[in-house]
């Protein structure tokens, strides 16, 4: 069975670098899949408040028979419980229905600078990191400004910001401010998500030949090597292993210059100045 290595955060925790991505699932499928899951070796499994499966990632984790502490788990608070001390409640109700005393990581789902609200809802995050209830606390979809203003602001550094990332979405401005500042950058839709046409391209097929792996799997080491952690999205167990296999090969340097002509460049994906919930 193979497992994702550990990627260290900057609060004495670790991530497993490649985990399950559960939206859109309900709470039937989302079940099924964090068993199927759990059988092929992960150990990450991602949700969020806005997903509305936490009860059926609950209800998988008790399934798969694992003792808690094996599990890294990941669920987002959304605008709902942005400001004053809503993510304390927005945090019990996810416990609530995962059924966990603790997660291993939440995150503020967006940053929703129009309603300027992150930062207080960042500070009761620090609070409930110190109390217990949470292992690290992390952002999604923050910009670099969004993310100078918490570091000024308040005195926890995020341990993770989870944002839209692909070889056609490289966020390379981004990742590079993360690297400075000790914040793990977290890929959501590496595949490209739906509809993105990322895996037909002709050269991910040329590198997929030349290695003897899937389309999906060469973007999935591409993420790797770049240092990445991972969370893609399957219910199917083929694909799940599939997605775990990407361990044993190397893109060499000349594979991943052939792969940057994907990029789409700084302005590609998610404006998160302009959109969120």
């Amino acid at each position: 069975m193979t497992f994702a290595p550990l990627i260290p955060l900057n609060d004495g925790n670790s991530i497993p670098q490649l985990g399950l991505g559960t939206w859109p699932l309900d709470d039937d499928q989302v079940a099924a899949a964090v068993v199927r899951a759990v059988e092929a070796g992960y150990r990450h499994i991602d949700t969020a408040v806005k997903y509305g499966n936490e009860r059926g990632v609950g209800n998988g984790i008790r399934a798969t028979g694992l003792d808690r502490g094996e599990l890294f788990v990941t669920t987002k608070l959304d605008g709902e419980f942005q400001g004053q001390d809503r993510a304390v409640a927005g945090l019990e109700g996810s416990l609530k229905r995962l059924g966990v005393d603790y997660v291993d990581l939440l995150l503020i789902h967006w940053p929703l600078p129009a309603r300027d609200q992150y930062v207080s809802t960042w500070q009761t995050f620090e609070r409930l990191q110190a109390e217990g209830k949470v292992r690290s606390i992390g952002v999604s979809n923050f910009k670099p400004a969004h993310l100078e203003r918490l570091m000024a602001e308040t005195d926890v550094v995020p341990a993770v910001n989870q944002v839209q990332l692909s070889p056609a979405i490289t966020r390379t401005a981004e990742r590079e401010f993360h690297a400075k500042h000790g914040i793990v950058t977290e890929s959501y839709s590496p595949l490209g998500g739906s509809g993105a046409g990322l895996l037909g391209a002709p050269i991910l097929a040329q590198l997929a030949e030349k290695h003897g792996k899937t389309p999906g799997q060469l973007v999935l080491r591409w993420h790797i090597q770049n240092g990445l952690v991972t969370i893609p999205k399957t219910a199917d167990p083929g694909r799940m292993q599939e997605n775990l296999d990407v361990f044993n090969f190397v893109l060499d340097p000349q594979d991943l210059a052939d792969l940057s002509v994907l990029d789409e460049g700084p302005g590609a994906g998610n404006d998160s100045d302009r959109t969120g919930h």
